[in-house]
């Protein structure tokens, strides 16, 4: 579904991405772990077109996002549906405003009908009747689950994760974690997690990638990350021998 390829990216004097190559299978979920500040959600951010690399291409689905214009970027957007690191919810609008926003952005129906499609969303991150509520009545997991119900509004092909389970306590993250699960087996979407609980990691991940000084260093099944004797990867995978 997505392949990077030679990817490289410098803000100012300092080089972020360096001829970084990844493919991300479809149907499945993968997730890129590293270190804090380490361009993670750069290259996410890659992925979806908002940012251009310096070198290098990124390949969706047999096309170049990177030798498109702004009009076939937007196009190609439309695929993708994005969860931010805080769900980033329009603090302005209830829940339904907020679920409803990409749907009157792209689409045009009338309002009954933005009404059943968000409903059906909110039904499908176990929200419903929660249209009229603001974003500061709900608790962390809920605004996650309605930021994921906005995500899913046009029904992508890929969905994109910025540290979903940041700031959640235990039982929240394994919560979040089921949802994402369930989601992507339902759908059988193409799922870009990233995150830096290996916990989380491990349980919802089909593949991992490493994303070290710039280059995916390694990448593969979590049964590879698990029998892998790289330095590296033990230090990231230590929290799980605790």
């Amino acid at each position: 579904m997505i392949r990077l390829v030679n990817l490289s990216k410098s803000f100012k004097k300092q080089s972020v991405l360096k001829d970084l190559n990844l493919s991300i299978p479809t149907g499945q979920t993968t997730v890129i772990i590293g270190r804090s500040g380490g361009g993670k959600s750069v290259l996410l951010k890659h992925i979806i077109g908002l940012f251009r690399p310096d070198e290098g291409e990124i390949w969706v689905d047999g096309q170049d996002l990177v030798r498109m214009n702004e009009k076939e970027l937007y196009k190609v957007r439309r695929r993708f549906g994005m969860l931010f690191q805080e769900g980033a919810l329009f603090d302005s609008m209830n829940v339904g405003e907020n679920v409803a926003f990409p749907i009157r952005e792209h689409k045009r129906l009338k309002g009954s009908e933005i009404s059943k499609l968000v409903a059906e969303k909110l039904e499908l991150v176990g929200l419903s009747g929660v249209e009229e509520k603001m974003p500061a009545e709900l608790s962390g997991g809920m605004r996650k689950r309605v930021a994921l119900a906005r995500a899913m509004a046009l029904d992508p092909d890929i969905l994109l994760f910025d540290e979903p389970t940041t700031g959640l306590d235990p039982i929240l993250t394994a919560s979040i974690d089921r949802l994402i699960m369930d989601t992507q087996q339902r759908f059988k979407m193409t799922c870009v997690v990233i995150s830096h609980d290996i916990q989380s990691v491990f349980r919802i991940a089909h593949n991992i990638a490493l994303l070290y000084e710039g280059k995916i260093i390694v990448e593969g099944t979590p049964q590879v990350f698990q029998q892998s004797s790289d330095p590296i990867v033990r230090e990231f995978l230590s929290p799980l021998c605790r």
